[in-house]
């Protein structure tokens, strides 16, 4: 009699959901802390902590949100851990690198081209990394949690970078520090992350087993996150020279935002339902049993 054999469907095991809330009120905590003591005691020493515990908490929080409903999928911690790393380190080198090469000077158009090139960057750097591991890359799912790893680890190393340009540019002055860790803090989940989590859902689902594939819907989604990171960097200078309005140039951002994250949305539950499907059992092969006869 045949037996069926075959991968089993992922049990959807239950999980706690709530872990990013810790991570982000015991973080919050510690930088509140952090900072008064700093104030209070002059010790310059703390400086690096606090800002580095300041515009790391949310991106942070931002990972915990996503990792810890990744019963789905097989990622791992350390591989999710990794996707952070490899995305901010080579995606801000490359970055650097790359930006004053292609760009001459500042405009609305200059916007669009940092655009293309940082999702550019931050997509190469998980593609490698995902090379290297030898991980599977046609699980829409594990796109859009590592690529939410990978976006928000550049979005920290990058406001670590405009931290300390705000801090040497004010001459010392903390308050300005603070506030620019706090704005860049808030506006984090509706950047990098959201953005590099589209389009690497997208590249995913997109791709063979074997090969990455770069073209048609994958390719039209890469532009796509690039335009909305162009608008999100070139409004706000246009928006100031035409009304002189901060609110107007918040709600310009907000909206470029919703619709990232809106994105972002659909692509999820697309991907979760695709990862709840069973899968197919394959029947066992039956052996030949040879009967002599006579």
């Amino acid at each position: 009699m045949a037996q069926a054999i075959g991968v089993p469907a992922k049990i959807d095991r239950p999980r706690s959901q709530h872990n990013w809330r810790r991570v982000l009120s015991v973080g919050l905590l510690l930088y509140v802390v952090g900072l008064v003591i700093m104030v209070v005691t002059g010790n310059p020493n703390l400086f690096p902590t606090v800002i580095l515990l300041g515009n790391f908490l949310v991106p942070v929080t931002y990972v915990t949100f996503f990792y810890e409903r990744q019963h789905l999928t097989d990622l791992t911690l350390p591989m999710v851990a990794l996707a952070f790393f490899y995305g901010g380190v080579l995606g801000t080198f490359a970055a650097a690198i790359l930006e004053p090469i292609f760009i001459r000077q500042l405009s609305l158009l200059s916007a669009f081209e940092v655009g293309l090139i940082e999702e550019g960057a931050k997509l190469m750097a998980l593609l490698l990394l995902v090379r290297w591991r030898h991980l599977r890359h046609t699980i829409e799912l594990d796109g859009i949690i590592l690529g939410a790893a990978a976006g928000m680890g550049f979005a920290a190393l990058e406001s670590v970078g405009y931290a300390f340009t705000a801090f040497i540019g004010s001459r010392g002055s903390l308050s300005i520090t603070v506030g620019t860790t706090m704005m860049r803090g808030l506006l984090a989940p509706v950047g990098h992350g959201t953005w590099t989590a589209i389009l690497a859902a997208v590249v995913f689902r997109q791709s063979g087993a074997d090969r990455f594939h770069f073209r048609g819907r994958a390719f039209m989604t890469f532009l796509g996150v690039a335009l909305l990171h162009g608008l999100w960097d070139g409004l706000p200078p246009v928006i100031t020279f035409l009304t002189s309005s901060g609110p107007d140039v918040l709600i310009a951002q907000l909206v470029i935002g919703a619709i990232g994250l809106g994105v972002l949305w659909r692509l999820w539950r697309q991907a979760v339902r695709l990862a709840m499907v069973p899968v197919p059992l394959v029947p066992a092969a039956v052996p030949e049993v040879v009967v002599n006869q006579g």
